[in-house]
């Protein structure tokens, strides 16, 4: 009796330990379903859908402010300066006076011409009425054809006399005007290094002056831009943006002047932009950032920048299906802005993974986070 007791005892144990191990397998089962396709859970995702929108594509390059035009002034003639009509860093406008210099023996000269053109005036009138008096003589026959042709030599030597000393005249006025330096150009006066009294000639630099508003930064640009600024600027203005630095607003010019070579060396482009520059924000030698807008990609399709994956097998993004499964788009970048990029190969419809994208397999299943948690949802 105690052998048959026990013996129902260990066939109870038996049948208890087999239902639970049936009971386990099948929790692990429904487990495993849970997780998915090769027993990993569905990668949780953020989608965005992409934008439509024009892209400019810009060029930044590091520029140096140049003056359209800068004159260092000398004199024409060799003089002291009387007087200094001007102070370092004053701005002057177009022929202001900005130096006399001493022009007592040029005015002299000047009276001197003049008054030999007086002489000859005088001495012309003279000889013009003896030869109108000679021909009245000659018409009474009073006076030989001879004499009255003299008289008419003598009048034509004194009017060529008389345009001599004319020029001559105008001659000593060039020169006397050579003592009034005044400015060829409006601009900012720069460093003076002569006074009154000083003793200058040709040779000596008196001042300079240089044209600040416009004015011009030039910058190189990679030889790869070259057709679409060219293409650009048969299409019309070509916008430039210079930003002077730390606490001054950018201003904007338009693009001047494009080099007719390319260094090949370097492999970029040398142009030029020219500014407005009332403010006298730029200043000659200043280094500025430049921002040119080369082109502009029309109706642009635009996605996110971290939505962008780039491996071996190529560029790509992951697009959300219906089913809630990722579909790999390849996807070519035309240019990138900031953190949006402007690519081909999508429509323009579709829902693009960003966030948890580096979870995501090529048609695995995927959860969306903003569906995590709502009534009905997953879990």
């Amino acid at each position: 009796m105690k052998k048959h007791h026990l013996g129902t005892i260990v066939a109870a144990a038996i049948l208890v330990a087999g239902a639970s191990g049936c009971s386990q397998q099948k929790e692990g089962a429904g487990a495993a379903g849970a997780k998915g396709k090769g027993g990993q859970p569905p990668a949780v995702v953020n989608v965005v859908a992409p934008q439509r929108r024009d892209v400019p594509v810009v060029q930044q390059a590091n520029g140096t402010v140049t003056p359209i035009r800068t004159v260092d002034l000398h004199p024409q003639t060799t003089a002291t300066i009387r007087q200094v009509h001007i102070k370092e860093g004053q701005f002057v406008k177009a022929g202001e006076l900005l130096f006399s210099l001493d022009d007592r023996a040029d005015r002299a000269n000047q009276d001197k011409a003049q008054a030999q053109v007086e002489r000859d005036r005088a001495s012309l009138a003279d000889l013009e009425r003896q030869y109108k008096r000679s021909q009245d003589l000659f018409a009474q026959k009073f006076l030989a054809q001879s004499a009255v042709d003299t008289l008419k030599a003598q009048v034509d030597q004194a009017r060529a006399t008389l345009q001599s000393d004319l020029a001559a005249a105008r001659a000593a006025g060039v020169s006397t005007s050579y003592t009034a330096i005044r400015a060829p150009m409006s601009g900012r006066v720069g460093g003076i290094a002569v006074y009154p009294g000083s003793l200058v000639q040709p040779a000596t630099s008196l001042t300079t002056i240089t044209q600040l508003d416009p004015i011009t930064v030039a910058f190189t640009l990679p030889e790869a831009s070259l057709p679409a600024l060219l293409a650009a600027q048969k299409r019309g203005k070509i916008d430039v943006e210079a930003m002077p630095g730390a606490g001054l607003a950018p201003v904007t010019g338009t693009l001047s002047f494009i080099d007719n070579t390319v260094d090949p060396a370097a492999g970029t482009i040398r142009v030029k932009a020219e500014f407005a520059n009332r403010d006298t924000t730029l200043w000659p030698g200043q280094y500025v950032n430049t921002k040119v807008t080369v082109q502009t990609i029309k109706d642009a399709v635009v996605v996110p920048q971290n939505a962008i994956i780039t491996n071996a097998h190529g560029t790509f993004v992951y697009v959300l299906n219906p089913d809630h499964s990722a579909k790999q788009v390849p996807v070519q970048r035309l240019y990138g802005a900031g953190v949006d990029a402007a690519v081909s190969g999508l429509s323009g419809n579709e829902q693009i993974i960003t966030e948890g994208k580096q979870n995501v397999r090529p048609g695995g299943k995927v959860r969306l986070a903003s569906e995590m948690g709502k009534k009905g949802g997953p879990a």
